[in-house]
């Protein structure tokens, strides 16, 4: 008797875990890659920040947190896309090559390349506009300020950590706008 009792307990609170719609478990999953990505860019660390506190430059990200919110809600996918795709084309750039150790910088374009898979994917079950002109030229035009600087530092070492410690700052605040962008009880974690 006290097993029936414990299965239709066990049944009746599954019954009641919302399931949560599936953007919400997108943005879950996008969560997820945001914050692989920024693990292993903060793993990617090879000359300690405050030695390139000289080297700093603003590359004028073109939105700020509450912006990134707005965007998350109107354009989600597109933004991800375009970020990580700038960033898989930064970093797998010969010159990345030699900055960085390869293991670590194979782990980080494997996930920036699996999280481009799924967006894309998402875009075309959700017929979204692949091109999104607005924020695509944005991103586009933000990543070549950094690729200007690259070179006119000619790829040092304090460089590739400035441009690093960039990345990380936006991959966080990506993540952090997807958490505020939706409410969590939508989510199921198993």
């Amino acid at each position: 008797m006290a097993q029936i009792s414990v299965w239709l307990m066990a049944g009746a609170m599954l019954c009641s875990i919302p399931a949560g719609a599936l953007e919400g478990d997108i943005l879950w999953i996008q969560r997820g890659d945001n914050l692989r990505v920024f693990n292993l860019l903060r793993q990617l660390q090879r000359t300690h920040s405050h030695l390139c506190l000289g080297d700093r430059n603003n590359f004028t990200f073109p939105w700020n947190r509450g912006i990134v919110t707005e965007i998350h809600k109107t354009q989600c996918t597109c933004l991800h896309h375009q970020m990580l795709l700038q960033m898989f084309t930064l970093f797998s750039a010969q010159r990345s090559l030699a900055a960085w150790d390869h293991t670590l910088l194979s782990q980080l374009l494997s996930s920036l390349h699996h999280g481009l898979e799924h967006l894309e994917h998402l875009q075309e079950r959700e017929g979204e506009d692949h091109a999104c002109p607005k924020v695509g030229i944005l991103v586009r035009k933000y990543f070549q300020r950094i690729h200007n600087y690259l070179r006119g530092k000619n790829y040092s070492a304090c460089a590739w950590e400035v441009v690093r410690v960039e990345m990380t700052v936006r991959i966080a605040i990506m993540y952090q706008s997807s958490r505020e962008s939706q409410p969590t009880q939508n989510y199921i974690l198993w």
